[in-house]
């Protein structure tokens, strides 16, 4: 079996005050069998397509040859919500070239959106749509502004300025592309816009950031390798979490879902996850409320609450190899300012202290804590985080009874924003 390239551990989180009773989290454990079993039919038979994306090679392929085309503009404008903007996102701590520069542009806040617009040198700037279905409100709008933008600029040869990421169906934003003979690239049917961070919605936007998306899939599939392969519940870190969860939840222990990481490269991460997380699992009255934070910062803002609250939150802190790594605190001035338990030390081993001692003040105090380390912030390692969570999420569901794939509450919202415009 494949060694995972995360270290994670439950120890804070299966002892202490806070854990779980061990008869509760067995059964929970025990309960996620079915759905690894359920996961390797998905992958033998290929069909969850998830499952199928870390090891195809045809759509790099093409990702590679677009953002090829594209090192001729200044920048690039990634036009999407939600699923379609925030898996590249969180990629962008990553991001090695500076030309073209890769800029997110989901929220549509009419105020920022104008100034990017003014903003923009028209004329070197290329928009990256993206849409699964195609009919996005939002990232339509955003388009049909950016082209009359780039029209009263004088620019003619639109199809030069838009790569279109969409299904390949009918649909408006398709449309669009067609009507100005832009290039089309396929979002795959089988994976939904949460999903897709592996597929050509975060493969494009991070080729331009000038990311190894090949080592953003090998973490990936070293990870899932791990889980499909392993020989108990108990060797699956996926099912391991999600049982966890599980068993805090039937328990009354479990509200709110804390990401931790103590890496300012992460930072952008919790914005992916949340959303994986809450839009898979929020349904039928279920559902743990995922909250992201960045560590040491966030000691000094939100452990106070976290510590001595409700009390009915799971902390899963992210941390890396930081001791001795980082400017060094001069000796003889530490010294000479009484600041002896800084002499010497490495801005490093301040940040892995301080992990520490969340992690230990939280326990003591009765929150479930778990820990999971990656030797650095990487491709590969990123990669090997998001389908981490990703399988976790889909287990979870499958432990709650809720169909992690859908979105009904979403969907239901943007009908109404559709009545509420036509009035």
């Amino acid at each position: 079996m494949p060694k995972s390239p995360l270290r994670i551990s439950l120890d804070l989180a299966l002892t202490g005050a806070g854990a779980p009773s061990p008869t509760r989290y067995g059964k929970t454990l025990g309960g996620t069998v079915a759905a690894l079993e359920w996961l390797r039919t998905q992958h033998k038979d290929k069909t969850l397509e998830l499952l199928g994306i870390p090891a195809r090679t045809d759509d790099v392929r093409a990702a590679t040859r677009r953002a090829a085309a594209l090192k001729g503009f200044t920048t690039v404008a990634v036009l999407g919500i939600g699923g379609s903007s925030l898996g590249g996102q969180a990629l962008t701590a990553l991001r090695k070239l500076g030309k073209p520069f890769v800029e997110f542009h989901d929220n549509p806040d009419p105020f920022s959106w104008s100034k990017a617009l003014k903003r923009f040198d028209l004329k070197k700037t290329h928009f990256v749509a993206i849409s699964k279905s195609g009919g996005t409100a939002e990232t339509l709008m955003q388009v049909l502004t950016a082209a009359d933008a780039l029209e009263k600029e004088g620019v003619r040869a639109l199809e030069k300025h838009f790569t279109v990421i969409t299904e390949p169906h009918k649909s408006a934003l398709a449309d669009f592309a067609d009507s100005i003979d832009a290039v089309k690239l396929d979002h795959p049917l089988g994976v939904g816009g949460r999903y897709s961070v592996l597929t050509m919605v975060g493969l494009l936007p991070a080729l331009l950031m000038g990311l190894n998306v090949k080592q953003l899939r090998a973490g990936a599939q070293a990870v899932l390798m791990d889980v499909l392969g392993a020989g108990s519940p108990g060797e699956a870190p996926a099912a391991v979490g999600a049982a966890l969860h599980q068993a805090l939840s039937e328990e009354g222990k479990l509200a709110t879902t804390v990401l931790w990481p103590y890496a300012d490269d992460l930072a952008v991460f919790g914005g992916w996850w949340r959303q994986l997380w809450a839009e898979s699992l929020g349904k039928d009255g279920k559902g743990s409320t995922p909250v992201s934070v960045l560590g040491p910062v966030d000691q000094h803002s939100q452990l106070q609450m976290f510590r001595d609250g409700p009390g009915t939150a799971l902390f899963t802190l992210v941390t890396v190899d930081t001791k001795g790594k980082g400017p060094t605190a001069p000796r003889a001035r530490a010294k000479a300012l009484g600041l002896q338990y800084l002499a010497g030390k490495k801005l490093g081993d301040l940040v892995d202290a301080e992990a520490r001692a969340t992690a230990q003040t939280l326990f003591k105090n009765g929150r479930p804590v778990r820990h999971i380390h990656l030797p650095q912030v990487d491709e590969f390692h990123v990669g090997a985080l998001m389908m981490h969570f990703m399988l976790e999420t889909i287990i979870m569901g499958r432990l709650m009874g809720v169909d992690p794939f859908d979105q009904p509450g979403v969907e239901e919202g943007k009908i109404l924003a559709r009545e509420y415009l036509a009035q």
